[in-house]
């Protein structure tokens, strides 16, 4: 791919809509596995459990542990009644989110909320860039009691179990979608993992707006990416740099970990792996120098959005648009609860 004329219409791709996954696929580790050679310029076709044959002992994998919260409000105005939907992206300050409100403009600076079933009561207090409000609630604690978890809005069915929409080692409450690549994995496989002698590694990275975003700007490179909070602990950044010296492959289990990674190694300069806790605002484009991935799971995203984009970037211009050309021919399945592809 040209960097240098690089557009936002280069990551379009035409996607029938049969194929978007409305249910996740039971077990989860029944979905279907792309995989994509970079070395050979290769694809196969397999499951997901098939992936413990692309595993090698010592190989370290790297998984974003962070738990989708219960970040979608329904209420009405105060006076009105009319009906209010709120999207809790980020906290920034006691009681105060970073949001999505609909219907936008008829929620100005000044709106007072009513969150339903419950005595809570928000109030739009100001505006950021992308159509982003800032809202202030009346009790924090009883907050995300209240709200439900967050579908994408591509998905349409009601999702039975809330626990299908979280990865089995989800723990650390803070996301607004999960990080989707995670979901294909079962308790039994990731025991199959380890048995194989690969470390499996947790770190954080609170998802947020730009999973479900479109880059809006004919020009990639101006588009403004959503801070994330990421954290890579102390214990996780040690086994890394250890892997590191000594040639073993790190494996990146989602986009958001593969940022983190990057993020956290751009930041110390070394290129090595050490504690990490901040925010992460890297936007990978091709053209980027990869420092410490290897290898990188992922989920089928959308058109024009900065994952597809990072994708890209990892695994080349022309072999993601075969691998998503063969994909859409053999009808695997897109976006959060569709198949993945390991690019290896």
């Amino acid at each position: 791919m040209d960097c240098e004329n690089m557009k936002t219409s280069d990551f379009d791709y035409h996607l029938p809509p049969e194929l978007i996954a409305q249910t996740p696929v039971e077990p989860r580790d029944r979905s279907r596995l792309l995989v994509l050679d970079r070395g050979k310029g290769t694809i196969e076709h397999h499951h997901f459990f098939d992936i413990i044959e692309y595993l090698h002992e010592g190989d370290v994998m790297v998984f974003n542990d962070s738990r989708v919260i219960p970040a979608r409000l329904r209420g009405k105005k105060a006076g009105s009644g009319g009906r209010v939907e709120i999207l809790l992206l980020r906290r920034t300050d006691d009681n105060v989110w970073e949001s999505l409100v609909r219907p936008a403009r008829r929620l100005p600076v000044g709106t007072k909320v009513e969150i339903e079933n419950t005595a809570i009561l928000a109030e739009i207090i100001g505006t950021a860039d992308n159509g982003i409000r800032v809202v202030r609630f009346s009790d924090e604690n009883l907050l995300l009691a209240a709200g439900e978890v967050p579908l994408p809005p591509y998905i349409h069915r009601p999702l039975a179990d809330r626990e299908r929409y979280q990865t089995v080692y989800a723990r650390v409450a803070g996301s607004v979608a999960a990080p989707t690549a995670g979901l294909h994995f079962t308790p039994e496989l990731l025991v199959g993992v380890e048995r194989l002698g690969v470390r499996c590694l947790f770190t954080t990275l609170h998802v947020g707006l730009d999973t479900f975003r479109p880059v809006k700007e004919a020009d990639p490179r101006r588009h403004v990416i959503y801070r994330e909070y990421g954290i890579v602990p102390e214990s996780t950044a040690l086994e890394l740099s250890r892997a590191r010296r000594e040639g073993r492959r790190i494996i990146c289990v989602g986009t958001t970990t593969v940022r983190l990674m990057e993020k956290a190694s751009v930041a110390n300069k070394s290129g090595e792996i050490r504690p990490f806790r901040d925010w992460v605002d890297l936007f990978i484009l091709p053209g980027h120098r990869f420092r410490l991935v290897d290898a990188m799971l992922t989920n089928f995203h959308l058109p024009r959005s900065t994952l597809l984009m990072l994708v890209t970037a990892f695994g080349g211009g022309e072999l993601i648009k075969q691998a998503y050309r063969e994909a859409i021919e053999r009808k695997y399945r897109f976006y959060s609860f569709g198949d993945a592809m390991l690019v290896i």
